[in-house]
């Protein structure tokens, strides 16, 4: 099979096609011929050797993928509904950037009604995140306030819908006014530019001086400590990234008088079964919302995988150097 692999690590240059044996799904698994496959920026963080593979998954980069059913566990595919032929999307933990991927039938979800494969290639890795770091972790409930860190990104796209969805009053930061206005076209009900603007000072006038209930924070470094203030009475404030830096320092008497959690997680080295209950979450809460077209995934551009232009060897070159310069609003895929 044709895939992307790594070559070394380093720029988006190393990102080069490469042909592989073709997968076999074993126990609990399915193969998916690939359609399209999600970027994320943990697949950036593997290529320039920041990001290590856990162990047993494959070293192909690639988070998340949709395609068709070409075979599998029968008994558990059986158990799942699933059958040879469907289209599903997926959520992995490597090895998407190829024309053929195994992935754990209970990782795996029906391609929701209406959306095409590239855009159901858009979701897991962000719709897994959002619903386990801001509905589980977060437990962000209706009414409540969220401030939503980098909500042009594939994941605040995504949690600007979400939390909007599930009736909760939405802020986001964002690093430009048309980013700003994008937020706001996605539902968000106050977007602040926070090169212009102090986000922590705007949240406290936006809630009357009370604070938001839940933070989902990209950022982290010396962001714990605004966002620590920015928090109402009870907050949370969940940490899925380190863009800003590993040391945070913060007010810890904030922490005690406000009764505040400050918690964090990653995906991708998580068990199937954990992975399994936010898929069923999902599908039950999410999946109708995608369906009716209550929240939309939000594609910013397609490259085709094995594309050559100009300097870049392949398309998930180019996806890779177009995330890295933060331009994008939404979510870039690659098609095969």
């Amino acid at each position: 099979m044709n895939v992307i692999e790594i070559q070394g690590y380093g720029g988006p240059q190393v990102l080069v096609p490469a042909t592989r044996p073709d997968p076999i799904a074993g126990a609990g698994e399915l193969l998916i011929r690939v359609s399209a496959s999600g970027i994320n920026r943990p697949d950036v963080l593997q290529r320039t050797g920041n990001y290590p593979v856990p162990p047993g998954a494959s070293d192909i980069p690639g988070l998340e993928v949709a395609g068709v059913v070409m075979s599998g566990d029968a008994v558990a595919m059986a158990a799942a509904g699933l059958s040879v032929g469907d289209r599903v999307c997926a959520l992995v933990s490597g090895g998407g950037y190829a024309e053929l991927c195994v992935a754990p039938i209970a990782q795996c979800l029906p391609v929701p009604q209406g959306l095409s494969d590239t855009e159901a290639a858009s979701l897991p890795e962000t719709f897994f995140t959002v619903w386990s770091n801001v509905f589980d972790r977060g437990r962000l409930q209706a009414g409540e306030t969220v401030l939503i860190q980098g909500g042009t990104s594939g994941i605040g796209v995504t949690a600007i819908q979400m939390a909007k969805a599930a009736g909760a009053t939405v802020i986001v930061t964002a690093g430009s006014d048309d980013k700003c206005q994008a937020c706001l076209g996605l539902g968000a009900d106050h977007a602040i530019n926070y090169k212009t603007t102090d986000f922590v000072a705007e949240v406290k006038r936006l809630t009357q001086g009370l604070g938001v209930n839940v933070i989902l924070d990209m950022v982290a470094g010396d962001y714990v400590a605004r966002e620590v203030e920015a928090l109402a009475e009870d907050g949370r404030l969940v940490i899925i990234a380190v863009q800003g830096g590993v040391q945070s320092g913060f007010n810890a008497g904030l922490v005690l008088r406000r009764r505040l959690t400050i918690t964090g997680s990653t995906l991708r080295p998580r068990p199937v079964a954990f992975k399994a209950q936010i898929a069923q979450s999902l599908k039950q809460t999410v999946w109708p919302w995608l369906a009716s077209g209550r929240i939309r995934p939000v594609i910013y551009r397609e490259f085709g995988a094995l594309q050559a232009a100009g300097e870049w060897p392949s398309g998930a070159a180019q996806a890779h150097a177009l995330m890295e310069s933060n331009q994008h609003v939404g979510k870039l895929v690659v098609t095969w």
